[in-house]
């Protein structure tokens, strides 16, 4: 078991990322293996993106809640910020906000800039901001459920190598970039080029990239932040002073890498963009990007539409036949492991583990998938030996290692729950899958199907009496078809015998059991309605 999983999760990832542009919205399925892992849209018309900066005014303390809420021209709510949002360097981005406002900040650099002290860690909310305040904010949380957006004061910009964190002198590199010489590399190069009182973060992209590349990186950001300090001289809030990327942008900024085998578009505009984008970070791959044109929408085309279906809803059934039930509480998330009715084998605890391990690839896939956020609790099937217990905690975090998410995997309990807690940035994907029954047209009831014969000769009779076509044909079920002929003397003898014609049936296998229609001499139908 453990050589076939090491074998799959060493197997190279080929991404392809499918766009699909309309009037209303852009929708984005990011494909890993031919399976669909992530699904996002953005609507053209919210124009609130986590990662948008704002100038914002103080509306409202709440000491009992120790937070605020702050006015950053969202329609709806005023944004939630909390005390511990606000980020220990607050007392200088407050400085920074009103000497550019003011003009009396002649720079957007600080290398001359005064660094205040950081406020208390377990301070209070009055003690900082005062109502009606202006205060520079981040978006850090679409609205979720009934909560308006959330917000912090720890302004980041992101880069596709680095984050620019202002107001301090640290150099952090992700723990993602496992080796110690190639992290003392990226801190020495970050020191020697980054600007005074400008710290970065270094992401996992910048492992193994020049000087040169992480010069230009850190250039942009700069000049980012000399657009806010721009944006605020002499502005009143609320308004927006950065705008983070797109949702496509930012995919390929966050996610691009040489396993990205095609990036396939149906809008010249978008196509645009992704080819400007993949320039900037792999100028030789700007070919793998193609317009889709063809009369089938893209995502049917590309059998996204049938994988949302099969994906989405209570329970997501696996190849094996085990399935997931998946239920949403407003406390948290519960995954119920279930083997289904095609265990092969006589040992019980083999067929758990089986089970367990396609059980919890699929459920890292689902997280993903779902965008699932806060605390989801997973019932596994029992496995009752230790070692077995571990290689399944240790596969659910090789599973989670391509979620960037932030995440915290537990260890079976001694209930044999798995507890996972995942960051929750943006409201859940939701979809139903169920379609409206075509019989009954939602309502569960349909018509006495006793009547259903009635019903046809009473049509039968109408046309031949008003419209008298030559000849007749009747679309039916299959199972109406066959009672039409049964036995000798069937209806259909009966009805040569009654309108001294023929009338011809065929069988339709589409058509629901009620439904019938009648089709005249071209074979148009004809409508009774």
């Amino acid at each position: 078991m453990q050589g076939i999983l090491t074998k799959k999760n060493n197997k190279a990832l080929e991404k392809e990322l499918i766009i699909n542009s309309n009037q209303k919205e852009i929708q984005l399925a990011l494909i890993e293996n031919k399976k669909l892992v992530e699904l996002h849209n953005q609507s053209l018309k919210n124009n609130l993106i986590v990662g948008d900066i704002y100038l914002g005014r103080v509306t409202k303390l709440l000491p009992g809640l120790n937070a605020a809420f702050v006015n950053i021209g969202h329609s709806k709510k005023d944004a939630f910020l909390h005390y511990t949002d606000l980020g220990p360097k607050l007392k200088s981005l407050v400085n920074f906000t009103n000497g550019a406002i003011e003009g009396s900040l002649p720079t957007h650099l600080l290398k001359g800039f005064k660094i205040e002290s950081d406020i208390l860690k377990k301070g209070k909310i009055n003690q900082v901001l005062t109502k009606g305040q202006n205060i520079l904010v981040q978006v850090l949380k679409e609205p979720i459920s009934t909560k308006g957006p959330r917000l912090c004061c720890e302004i980041t910009i992101a880069g596709r190598y680095v984050v620019l964190t202002p107001f301090t002198n640290v150099i952090a590199v992700s723990k993602k970039v496992t080796s110690d010489d190639e992290r003392e590399r990226l801190r020495r190069l970050m020191e020697s080029i980054r600007p005074k009182n400008f710290g970065f973060i270094v992401r996992t992209a910048a492992e193994g990239k020049r000087v040169a590349e992480l010069h230009e990186d850190i250039t942009e950001l700069v000049n980012k932040w000399e657009k806010i300090y721009k944006e605020l001289h002499e502005s009143a809030a609320p308004i927006k002073c950065l705008s983070e990327l797109n949702k496509t942008k930012s995919l390929i900024r966050d996610f691009w890498n040489e396993s990205f085998a095609r990036v396939i578009v149906n809008d010249k505009k978008v196509q645009e963009e992704v080819i400007s984008e993949i320039k900037k970070v792999a100028p030789k791959r700007v070919d793998i990007v193609k317009f889709y044109s063809g009369s089938k929408p893209i995502f049917d085309q590309f059998g996204i539409t049938k994988q949302i279906k099969s994906s989405f809803g209570k329970t997501a059934t696996m190849a094996s036949g085990a399935y997931l039930v998946i239920e949403s509480t407003e406390a948290m998330h519960v995954v119920d492991v279930n083997s289904g009715h095609k265990m092969v084998g006589n040992d019980q605890e083999q067929n758990a583990l089986r089970v367990n391990m396609e059980s919890a690839a699929e459920i890292a896939r689902q997280l993903r998938l779902r965008d699932i956020g806060g605390i989801i609790i997973i019932d596994f099937i029992d496995v009752r030996k230790n070692e077995n217990k571990v290689k399944l905690f240790q596969s659910m975090k090789q599973f989670m290692a391509e979620d960037n998410a932030k995440h915290t995997i537990l260890p079976l309990s001694k209930f044999g729950l798995m507890q996972i807690t995942r960051e929750r940035v943006r409201p859940a994907v939701t979809i139903s899958t169920a379609e409206q029954c075509p019989v009954c047209n939602g309502t569960g009831k349909i018509n006495p199907s006793i009547l259903l014969l009635d019903d046809i000769k009473r049509d039968l009779e109408f046309i031949i009496k008003s419209q008298s076509p030559k000849n007749l044909t009747i679309h039916v079920h299959p199972f109406v078809n066959a009672y039409l002929r049964k036995g000798f003397w069937s209806l259909l003898m009966q009805w040569r015998k009654e309108y001294g014609r023929w009338i011809r049936v065929t069988t339709d296998s589409k058509y629901h059991m009620m439904k019938y229609c009648f089709f005249d001499d071209n074979d148009d139908e004809i409508r009774l309605n």
